[in-house]
């Protein structure tokens, strides 16, 4: 038991710490030096959680999510949270070097229309039904019941911060980035078994206040082992969703340049919104990673900025106290709205335009995504040096959004 948010000296300190009367089951360990006290009062309730294992980490892009902060991670023992993984399950990140070391502007601007063409964004699903959907459809369930509309929903975008990236690497090649998750297959799982845990919660008499969002399900109870199921394949969806919408990526770059080259063995994929059993200090656990990305020793991943900023592959360093996580981004400091109304959109354009970057900000609503509305990727960086090392880092040259 501790009264106190636990700093150990590898990471960055709070000068606040408020609400120190409350008495937390487990530390809290953050690897970033400011919160938000809204953010610090929801890492409060997680770490007030009966079944929460040794600590809750805070990576440094943490900000104010639903239930569990976006950026926590979150290991338990017994029991499984939806709100802990989130409404984008399986959420994610690919990347691929091409064969390319230089593009002009204009090429690069048709490769850009061409992938608005053939690549559905926001709320636009394709026509017809796509090949590559998972396999193993959990019977019974939400997924199969929302398969059919699943499969016009592969290969296609999103919104809000999804992206497509052209980027140049520090290697001097050309680089290909994706951010998207399960679309709308993976919200209708969330939210169902969300309701259920909320209705059994209230059904137990549970201590877990429901307004703190963290309603639970038992992992060997049936309804637990539905949702691990449906979850577990809403991540293998958004892989699918990734892969088919880098190969419809690849396709616009052939009809510009036939003779450019995909190299496979550059390819890394990660999720960074799931819940899975792992071993952490000897013992099995679940481990919820929302907005937060594995970091095992040597495992490759990927750390996006905002639009117009640098994003990151990266190799993982393997720290325990992490759970072998890192950040998934830069991290929000702004909400949507609060960023459509203090955000100057002649401001927003012309940092983008001066760098040269194809972009999407258009009018005030876009400024939701504007990197002023997102932390400094760099800072966030500079906090997890003990979690990640920097393998290569990418400069957006074209941005797709949804």
């Amino acid at each position: 038991m501790g009264k106190f948010i636990n700093f150990n000296k590898p990471f960055n300190v709070l000068t606040r710490i408020d609400y120190t009367e409350e008495t937390l089951n487990v530390p809290i360990k953050l690897w970033l030096s400011k919160v938000e006290d809204s953010t610090l009062q929801q890492m409060y309730n997680v770490a007030r959680l009966p079944f929460i294992y040794k600590h809750l980490a805070g990576m440094p892009d943490s900000h104010l999510g639903y239930g569990m902060p976006i950026g926590g991670v979150m290991a338990t023992v017994g029991y499984v949270v939806p709100n802990a993984v989130g409404v984008d399950i399986g959420c994610g990140m690919i990347v691929i070097r091409t064969s390319l070391r230089q593009i002009t502007k204009n090429i690069l601007n048709k490769i850009k229309q061409s992938i608005k063409k053939l690549i559905p964004v926001s709320f636009k699903h394709n026509k017809k039904p796509q090949e590559g959907m998972p396999t193993n459809v959990p019977e019974g369930g939400i997924v199969e019941r929302e398969y059919d509309s699943a499969t016009r929903q592969l290969g296609t975008l999103g919104g809000g911060n999804h992206f497509i990236e052209i980027q140049m690497g520090d290697d001097g090649y050309i680089y290909i980035m994706i951010h998207s998750g399960s679309r709308n297959i993976g919200n209708k799982v969330a939210q169902h078994y969300n309701n259920l845990a909320v209705e059994l919660n209230e059904k137990w008499f549970s201590q877990v206040p429901k307004k703190w969002e963290l309603a639970f399900l038992p992992i060997f109870d049936k309804l637990g082992q539905d949702y691990i199921l449906e979850m577990t394949y809403c991540t293998r969806f958004a892989a699918a969703n990734r892969m088919l919408m880098l190969n419809r990526v690849e396709e616009a770059f052939k009809e510009e340049i036939p003779d450019v080259d995909f190299y496979a063995s550059s390819l890394v994929d990660v999720a960074h919104n799931y819940a899975r059993m792992e071993n952490h200090y000897g013992k099995n656990v679940m481990v919820h990673r929302k907005g937060a990305t594995a970091a095992y020793k040597d495992q490759m991943g990927i750390i996006p900025g905002s639009q117009g900023t640098s994003s990151f592959i990266v190799r993982g360093k393997g720290n325990r106290e992490s759970f072998m996580s890192c950040s998934h981004g830069a991290g929000r400091t702004l909400g949507r709205k609060q960023a459509k109304k203090d955000l100057v959109l002649e401001d927003e354009i012309k940092k983008l335009d001066d760098q040269g970057i194809l972009h999407d900000i258009k009018t005030t609503n876009d400024l939701e995504e504007a990197s002023s509305a997102y932390k400094d990727i760099n800072d966030v960086m500079a906090h997890q040096t003990n979690l990640v090392e920097i393998v290569r880092e990418l400069k957006p040259l074209a941005v797709v959004k949804g």
